[in-house]
């Protein structure tokens, strides 16, 4: 019966969190602590992500510029997918493998931070975005899937690695949406102390 696949579907989704949530909680809490000192500095976060990943990437900036759970100033964070005219003149004119690093050269400033999010890792103009802000000394925090793909091989000591080690595309999304709420809490509880 039908219920009973969702049933399942629920489960997994639930296994898969329990998996993988006891060794990113630790950096989760790093990687939401760099984040709020970023801030701190009057730094901002730029994002980015390729189709279900830039939707959970919107999510965090829309949290970051307006609110999460209760009101509170709003936090500079930008979705670097957001100007549909500038990115599909990038992708035209040169390779939209450089429609994320050409922004984050431009916007991207030493201290600033690149959360990007993907599930297999291996998204070429995230690969040239993350090398653009190394080369712009901005710290990265890439939340990743399966087995982390060509950007684990990117990630440097300054940089963070939030990876949901399971092979299923869902449940890497559903990981990456909860970890985005984890992160979400802990700067509105650091910044502001909102329980």
């Amino acid at each position: 019966m039908l219920n009973e696949r969702v049933f399942t579907i629920f489960r997994e989704s639930v296994e898969a969190k329990m998996e993988v949530g006891e060794s990113l909680a630790p950096l989760i809490e790093e990687a939401a602590s760099k984040i709020t000192n970023a801030l701190l500095d009057e730094k901002k976060i730029l994002v980015c992500g390729n189709a279900a990943s830039a939707a959970i990437a919107q999510i965090f900036t829309s949290a970051m510029l307006d609110r999460f759970e209760r009101e509170r100033p709003s936090l500079p964070a930008i979705w670097l997918g957001s100007n549909v005219a500038t990115y599909t003149s990038i992708a035209a004119d040169n390779s939209v493998n450089e429609v994320f690093s050409k922004p984050v050269r431009a916007l991207g400033q030493a201290g600033d931070i690149l959360l990007l999010l993907s599930t297999s890792g291996n998204a070429a103009n995230l690969v040239q975005a993350l090398s653009a802000a190394h080369d712009r000394h901005m710290p990265v925090i890439a939340l990743t899937g399966r087995d982390g793909g060509d950007i684990a091989s990117l990630i440097d000591v300054e940089d963070i690695e939030l990876r949901a080690a399971v092979n299923s595309r869902s449940r890497i999304h559903e990981i990456h949406l909860l970890t985005i709420f984890c992160l979400c809490d802990l700067i509105d509880s650091q910044l502001f102390g909102l329980n």
